[in-house]
């Protein structure tokens, strides 16, 4: 296949679930999943998890690193299919591309994994592609693989804009500008 060929949703859709099946099976998954959620303490992006709406640590961690996992498997299938890094960067859901970066926070364990398993990491954040619609190639093989993905992670593009603006304007009126990042508080005076 050309790398310049995008596969079919459905050929995609049956390498990403044999990348998923294959990892899930893995002798470390169980540490890669313990480590990835341990790191939640550490989960301060402002506008990536707070757009679910009552984002909630505790109960939507483990829906999210299940949705994450789906999101690589399916980047990972088509650069199997392609041999193209930019190709494989497909449009992921804001939520779900911030759980994939707890999941890179396990390097070594996720690389092990990942040279057992047969599959190559695909992730970039200056190539990612956060415009997630519905109908989209992401949408499709998702759908092919797993079935409807969950709306509640799974937020299209726009309405996570929508989102950002409020919770943007909530974040000001307390000091914290830029959507979080950036304030004037001083912890000396405080």
């Amino acid at each position: 296949m050309s790398a310049k060929n995008m596969p079919t949703p459905a050929e995609v859709a049956s390498r990403a679930a044999e990348i998923l099946a294959a990892v899930t099976a893995d002798e470390e998954f169980d540490a890669f999943e313990a480590a990835t959620l341990e790191y939640s303490s550490d989960w301060q992006c402002f506008t990536g998890f707070p757009v679910i709406e009552r984002w909630n640590l505790d109960t939507d961690k483990a829906p999210l690193f299940t949705e994450g996992l789906r999101a690589l498997a399916l980047k990972s299938a088509v650069f199997d299919l392609t041999g193209d890094e930019l190709l494989a960067e497909v449009p992921i859901a804001v939520p779900v591309d911030e759980m994939t970066h707890a999941m890179i926070a396990q390097p070594q364990l996720f690389a092990r994994i990942s040279e057992r398993v047969g599959f190559a990491l695909i992730h970039q954040t200056d190539q990612e592609h956060t415009d997630y619609e519905a109908g989209c190639f992401t949408n499709l093989a998702y759908r092919l693989a797993w079935g409807e993905p969950s709306a509640r992670y799974w937020l299209q593009a726009e309405e996570v804009e929508r989102r950002v603006k409020i919770l943007s304007a909530r974040y000001a009126s307390i000091g914290m500008e830029r959507a979080g990042r950036e304030h004037d508080i001083s912890f000396t005076a405080a």
